[in-house]
């Protein structure tokens, strides 16, 4: 997919989740969306692959279930980066990565044709 078209779309699944879960809010417009859609897109590009790799030993143990910390972890750090936008607690960015993770896969369910 196209980058642009990634970081919309991250932009557009950290609003549904701002509205979805009570946990994570965030202040500012589409603009603002948009930058936390990029700051989440470059957090998973550069972190989260290393973080996986360092905890692959947690994600066997736990049949992948440790996933769902990992992208806890990437939605938290997007909290750390950004002041408009809170996470109110690590269970609420867990949460959140588990929205964000199935809003995506819908979305390449229902686009990526190739």
């Amino acid at each position: 997919m196209n980058i642009l078209v990634r970081i919309v779309l991250n932009g557009v699944g950290l609003w549904a989740a701002s509205r979805l879960l009570p946990g994570i809010h965030y202040d500012g417009g589409l603009l603002y969306l948009l930058l936390a859609g990029f700051v989440l897109g470059a957090v998973n590009l550069l972190v989260k692959p290393v973080v996986t790799l360092l905890s692959l030993p947690f994600v066997v143990l736990t049949l992948g279930l440790f996933f769902l910390v990992i992208n806890g972890l990437m939605v938290w750090l997007v909290d750390f980066f950004l002041a408009g936008f809170r996470v109110d607690s690590f269970l609420w960015a867990m949460a959140g990565g588990l929205f964000l993770a199935l809003f995506n896969m819908i979305l390449r369910a229902l686009f990526d044709k190739d």
